[in-house]
């Protein structure tokens, strides 16, 4: 009897899980069709990469705040060390790699890692607090990671590159006929190939849900959930609190740098546009959605992000609006009466399935 409860409950966990990818690659596919037939301009068709890599944060900062339980504030820190990283290689490599594909994906395996590698070994002091500390240290983090990309100096010409910090490079010392600016200080980077494609981000987006969704099913997963509920518990019992912490924090980090890679190849690449904001919208997306609900994270992200430009005609009263919304959301996501309530018409939908099928 156990084993078919067992056996049940991990059906219905991959049935839910399939239905997630479901919605994603249908609602992408819906738009793209709506837009190719005219009926969604082209500002909508303008959303659809940036909506990828948000929800691409969404899922990968739920992971340590809703499966692991530890609030961090850090996550625009690890999006900006994946962007550098992917664009500095994809400018470096422009003429040893000519093929565009190949060097975007190899862009998006060495921003992933550089920003796996960072989410690590800021993990690794910070192990021991918790709470209120944890976010102060991660969002101190993700403010000094900007700050020392914006004083970083990268400079290439036919005698190799020139690096500095803090000051900008003395022209003198270089061959001015081959120079090349990669790294200009606090100004935007130019020369980032335009790589990403809608399709390309969509199925980076089911790769992030397929690995999330296995990671949470997995050993690893439970491991997370026990931190998450009683770290003394869970540690006295064997869990290794460091280990599954740190895992934690590498695979987060990990697809924070691929939504980085893909946002620099999609945008106009500032070190300035990573800063606090960044993290408490990407905050926002998850906890609206519900902590530990992926699918909600998801939906919370898709609808928040349009949401500012389907009320654009509503100009003055379009942030109020917004902020209407957002705490009605807010309400009906945390109101225990709001949960018991749409969860009892779900179960009255589902019964009277049932029932249709008998």
């Amino acid at each position: 009897m156990k084993k078919l409860r067992t056996g049940s409950k991990a059906e219905a966990g991959l049935k839910n899980n399939l239905i997630t990818l479901a919605i994603v690659v249908v609602f992408f596919a819906v738009a793209e069709i709506l837009v190719s037939a005219g009926v969604l301009g082209s500002l909508f068709e303008g959303l659809l990469i940036p909506m990828c890599y948000y929800i691409i944060m969404a899922i990968s900062l739920n992971l340590i705040v809703g499966i692991l339980g530890e609030l961090s504030l850090g996550h625009g820190g690890f999006m900006c060390v994946g962007a550098y990283v992917g664009a500095v290689f994809s400018v470096l490599m422009k003429s040893a790699i000519p093929n565009a594909g190949l060097r975007y994906a190899l862009a998006l395996i060495l921003g992933g890692l550089a920003a796996g590698l960072i989410g690590v070994l800021i993990a690794i002091p910070i192990l021991r607090l918790q709470g209120d500390y944890l976010a102060i240290v991660t969002l101190a983090f993700g403010e000094i990671i900007y700050k020392i990309i914006q004083n970083c100096y990268l400079v290439s010409d036919k005698n190799g590159l020139h690096f500095s910090f803090a000051k900008p490079i003395d022209a003198s010392n270089l061959d001015l006929t081959s120079k090349k600016d990669i790294l200009n200080g606090a100004m935007a980077m130019n020369g980032v190939p335009r790589s990403a494609t809608v399709i390309s981000s969509l199925i980076l987006v089911v790769i992030t849900l397929i690995v999330i969704f296995n990671v949470i099913d997995s050993r690893s997963g439970r491991a997370f959930k026990a931190i998450r509920d009683n770290r003394i518990a869970a540690e006295s019992i064997g869990v290794h609190i460091t280990k599954y912490k740190l895992t934690a924090f590498f695979i987060s980090s990990f697809f924070a740098g691929i939504a980085g890679v893909i946002y620099a190849h999609s945008n106009a690449l500032s070190a300035n546009k990573f800063n606090y904001n960044m993290s408490i919208l990407i905050l926002v997306f998850v906890v609206l959605g519900g902590l530990g609900n992926i699918r909600g994270s998801i939906i919370a992200t898709m609808i928040l992000y349009a949401l500012p430009e389907i009320l654009r005609g509503f100009q003055a009263y379009r942030m109020l609006l917004y902020a209407i919304i957002l705490i009605v959301m807010m309400i009906l996501n945390n109101n225990e009466k709001c949960k018991a309530f749409f969860s009892g018409i779900w179960k009255k939908r589902s019964g009277k399935k049932k029932e249709d099928a008998r």
